[in-house]
C-alpha cells in the first residue's frame, strides 16, 4: 500500500496502481474512544443542523409559515441561529479531537517508522471550514434578532414641505 487513511467511518489503503480499498470499521464497541466520541458529536452536529435549516426557515420574513408577527418571526430565526452556532460549536469539538489524537500519536515515542504515522487530512481542514461557516452563519442569524427599543416603533413617512405655490 502505498497510502493509508483513517476516518470516523471507514479505513482505506491506497495501492500504487491507483486502488484503493476501503474497510468499514467493524464494531462499534472496539474502536478507540476518540473515534467514537468524534461520531457521536459529527451526529449530533448533522441533527442540530438539519433542525437548524428548519427552524430558520420558518423564521425568514419572507415565508409564509408561523406567525405573521415580525417579533415572533425573528425570534425564530434566532432560535435557528443558536441552533447553527450549537451544530458548529459539535463539529469543531469532534474535529480537534480527533486532530488532537492523531498529533499525540504522530510524536508519541513508538515502534512505527515516523512515514507510516498519520497526519491531517483534507477532511479535518474541511471539517474547520464547516464548523467556522457554520457558526459564522448563526451568529448572523443571532444577529437578525430586532432591538427591545426598536420593537414597537413602526415606520412612518414624513410629509415633505410643498415647494409649489398654492394660488387662492
Amino acid at each position: 500500500a502505498v497510502g493509508l487513511h483513517e476516518g470516523l467511518w471507514m479505513s482505506c489503503a491506497a495501492q500504487s496502481t491507483g486502488q484503493v480499498q476501503c474497510r468499514l470499521h467493524d464494531s462499534l464497541l472496539s474502536l478507540e474512544v476518540h473515534i467514537q466520541t468524534s461520531r457521536a458529536l459529527m451526529v449530533i452536529s448533522l441533527l442540530l443542523g438539519f433542525f437548524g435549516i428548519i427552524v430558520s426557515v420558518v423564521g425568514m420574513k419572507c415565508t409564509k409559515v408561523g406567525e405573521e408577527d415580525p417579533v415572533t418571526k425573528s425570534r425564530i430565526a434566532v432560535a435557528g441561529g443558536v441552533l447553527f452556532v450549537l451544530s458548529g460549536l459539535c463539529t469543531l469539538a469532534a474535529v480537534s479531537l480527533y486532530a488532537t489524537q492523531v498529533t499525540y500519536e504522530f510524536f508519541r515515542e513508538s515502534t512505527i517508522p515516523i512515514n507510516a504515522r498519520y497526519e491531517f487530512g483534507s477532511a479535518l481542514f474541511v471539517g474547520w471550514g464547516a464548523a467556522s461557516l457554520s457558526m459564522l452563519g448563526g451568529s448572523l442569524l443571532c444577529c437578525s434578532c430586532p432591538a427591545k427599543e426598536r420593537r414597537g416603533q413602526q415606520y412612518h413617512r414624513q410629509s415633505q414641505p410643498s415647494t409649489a405655490r398654492e394660488y387662492v
